[in-house]
């Protein structure tokens, strides 16, 4: 499956928002992940989470953030968690609001384990 984070930072709100996007149709297989077109991803689920606690998990250190955006409705597998968590540490260090982008294709994956020591 190839997946897309939409990851936003509000401080009009104090919010943090993750919007989650999946390729649901069959896609082309010869295609990178980060060559799709937006319309290519299908919406699947967004989470809100209050700035405070994001800034409270962040400096409880890695686990207690990943654990804090880890919900019912979004819980991304461990290889893609752990970049999820460093972008949304990268947005709170920065000065202002932003967003980021991040794109996943578990195909990746299944390369990554054929290439490991057996």
């Amino acid at each position: 499956m190839r997946q897309k984070y939409m990851i936003s930072r509000d401080d009009t709100t104090n919010q943090l928002k993750i919007r989650e996007y999946a390729v649901t149709e069959r896609d082309p297989k010869k295609v990178l992940v980060s060559m799709l077109e937006k319309s290519k991803f299908s919406f699947l689920c967004e989470e809100t989470y209050a700035s405070e606690a994001i800034l409270k998990a962040i400096t409880s250190g890695m686990q207690a953030l990943v654990t804090r955006l880890r919900t019912r409705n979004l819980f991304p597998i461990e290889p893609y968690i752990t970049p999820i968590a460093e972008a949304v540490i990268t947005l709170y260090k920065a000065p202002e609001e932003g967003a980021v982008e991040l794109r996943f294709d578990d195909a990746d994956l299944v390369r990554l384990d054929a290439d490991a020591p057996a």
